[in-house]
């Protein structure tokens, strides 16, 4: 079957008061927590978040004391920094439930080194995947990267009183036209974001196209482009009021919009000797580094483990049509140039530190490396090795 190179592809990105990723961020804010604490604390947190309440489980083991009260006010934290101070999800008034308890001895038996013979082992069985290819400057795939790019600046101008009306809860969609399978335009990009009552949706649309045509290339957008903002025409009631969230259930949004394979973990609120988390890091970051190589135009990585086992069952990439190298030669090359246990690679890309919250809203990936390691995965320095072994 020959695959049709002209097509519609379409991805859409939830902002940081979206009540999934109002969850995201407070289990990544306890994770943090715990690591500035004790760099390897083993923590496991789920939230729940609905009207007026905050629940949050799970599992911890750390050589630090972390009492509920300073937990409680983290959660605070996170919420009132988010924007969230209405009527029924006020980061002040609402209930905050906490039910933590120790990690599992039988996951920590399988996960700890004995200081000897056995390293490490994966915090849990599974698959993961990391992805990049060509068409952003930053090897994202276009519409997710655009999806992100308007709900961020849409928030920064919010935070930054420099629009009025505007509310935390939104979510934006992009359908890009793609023409010999490369991004040309963008078809249509839907916009709806929580506001107060006295802004109409007049003020809101001007608003919202503002930041539309301030967040995309202007020869990605031209008059066919069709533009769908707050379509149901009323969007007041929002946040955790309007739904109940979850931490974990925006796992395409957080990774690549679906244009790649997904293994189905999760990522916030996991330590990193999950590998739900660790080893998808470091599958983008071989992914990426394997794309400004320039060994191919895009490139599908796949990593499997067992929990308890330290090496990887499997390594696997696709370069697609347009890679020039043998990809059972790459594999044989990362498996012996990278350390792909979960040691490995929590000492290769220095995961053990407070660099979690950031990435609980608007992707995982696709971001710039900060001065304080955050997004490190993103790094490009194995360039420079690919390019020697394949030139």
């Amino acid at each position: 079957m020959i695959k049709n190179s002209n097509y519609l592809f379409t991805s859409e990105s939830v902002s940081e008061g979206h009540p999934d990723k109002i969850c995201d961020q407070i289990s990544d804010s306890i994770l943090d927590l715990y690591l500035s604490k004790d760099p390897f604390s083993r923590v496991a947190v789920e939230a729940l978040v609905t009207t007026d309440l905050v629940v949050i489980s799970g599992e911890v083991r750390s050589n630090s004391k972390i009492s509920n009260e300073l937990i409680e006010k983290t959660i605070r934290a996170t919420v009132r920094e988010i924007g969230y101070e209405q009527d029924g999800f006020h980061w002040e008034t609402m209930e905050v439930k906490i039910l933590l308890h120790e990690q599992s001895t039988d996951i920590a038996i399988g996960v700890d080194s004995d200081g000897n013979l056995k390293d490490e082992g994966a915090g849990d069985q599974g698959i993961m995947f990391g992805y990049a290819c060509n068409e952003t400057s930053e090897l994202m795939p276009a519409p997710i990267f655009y999806s992100h790019r308007i709900l961020k600046l849409l928030s920064e101008k919010r935070h930054a009183k420099l629009i009025n009306g505007i509310l935390p809860d939104s979510k934006s969609q992009v359908t890009m036209v793609y023409e010999n399978n490369k991004p040309v335009k963008a078809e249509s990009i839907v916009v709806s974001t929580q506001h107060t009552e006295n802004c109409s949706q007049d003020e809101i649309s001007q608003i919202v196209k503002k930041v539309i045509s301030e967040s995309l290339p202007k020869e990605l957008l031209s008059d066919e482009t069709s533009y769908i903002v707050n379509p149901t025409g009323n969007f007041v009631i929002g946040g955790p009021v309007g739904d109940t969230g979850l931490t974990g259930r925006k796992i395409i949004v957080d990774t690549y919009g679906g244009s790649a394979p997904h293994g189905g973990g999760a990522f916030s609120g996991k330590d990193p000797t999950k590998v739900d988390r660790s080893a998808a890091y470091i599958s983008r970051y071989l992914a990426k580094n394997i794309v400004a190589a320039g060994i191919s135009d895009k490139c599908t990585i796949q990593l499997s483990y067992a929990i308890g086992l330290s090496e990887p069952l499997s390594i696997y990439a696709d370069l697609g049509k347009n890679g020039n190298i043998s990809e059972d030669r790459l594999v044989r090359f990362l498996s012996d140039f990278v350390d792909l246990t979960p040691r490995g690679i929590r000492e290769r890309l220095s995961l053990n530190r407070p660099i979690y919250k950031k990435t609980a809203s608007y992707g995982h990936f696709g971001r710039k490396p900060d001065q304080d390691g955050g997004f490190i995965w993103e790094k490009l320095d194995l360039v420079e090795a690919l390019s020697n072994e394949f030139k």
